[in-house]
């Protein structure tokens, strides 16, 4: 079967990790899979050859069938999933988007991007390694670093509390960014991310002002 592409979201399995920070990319892949119920077709795949859940999935939005899988690895093994996965399904990492969370930009933000470096993520640095290019693409959506001295690694296994909204906004927009990148292409997709960006941060801003002077 031709597909559209694949979408990975990274995270770990296990129900201590479900609403963590780091899990970000498998709660995406729940949107999407909620969103295929609705709109399109969802079917599910055995995916054990590839250490991951796996499903196929049509939409309109996204212009085709895509395969969405969750890495079964823990997130500091994601490759050991991916390569195998794009492999057997003859596909190449120019078909893939690899969804994550990024420490480098609060809740409420998301990037899109083709290729780069890794910024610290063990699971970008596993796929990157057994795929041997860097050059997927990346949605990025923000968890935001830790205020005091708290060591990362403690802190992307944390759950999100009060920037939980802005976090699920993020992941509400990302839905669009995907659906535009499929559709009209990277560019598209780029400054979609960035204009989202900057409408969750305004109205959180808004909201802010708003309740200072409630108070």
């Amino acid at each position: 079967m031709d597909y559209r592409g694949v979408l990975v979201g990274l995270g770990n399995p296990g129900p201590k990790y479900e609403h963590t920070r780091h899990n970000t990319g498998f709660l995406f892949v729940d949107k999407v899979l909620h969103l295929a119920h609705l709109e399109g077709r969802v079917e599910d795949m055995n995916g054990s050859r590839f250490d991951c859940e796996l499903w196929r999935v049509q939409l309109d939005a996204l212009d085709g069938t895509w395969l969405v899988a969750k890495p079964m690895t823990y997130m500091n093994l994601s490759g050991r999933c991916v390569q195998p996965l794009l492999a057997w399904h003859k596909l190449k990492a120019c078909d893939l988007v690899v969804v994550h969370d990024e420490l480098d930009l609060p809740p409420g933000s998301l990037r899109f991007k083709l290729g780069g470096g890794n910024a610290g993520h063990n699971g970008l640095k596993s796929i990157t390694e057994l795929l041997g290019t860097p050059d997927f693409y990346r949605l990025r959506i923000g968890i935001g670093r830790p205020k005091e001295r708290f060591q990362v690694s403690d802190w992307v296994l944390t759950t999100m509390k009060e920037e939980a909204p802005l976090w699920e906004e993020a992941m509400e927009a990302g839905l669009e960014v995907l659906a535009t990148f499929a559709t009209k292409g990277l560019e598209r997709a780029v400054t979609k991310a960035n204009r989202a960006s900057k409408r969750i941060a305004d109205a959180a801003k808004e909201e802010g002002a708003a309740e200072n002077k409630r108070a």
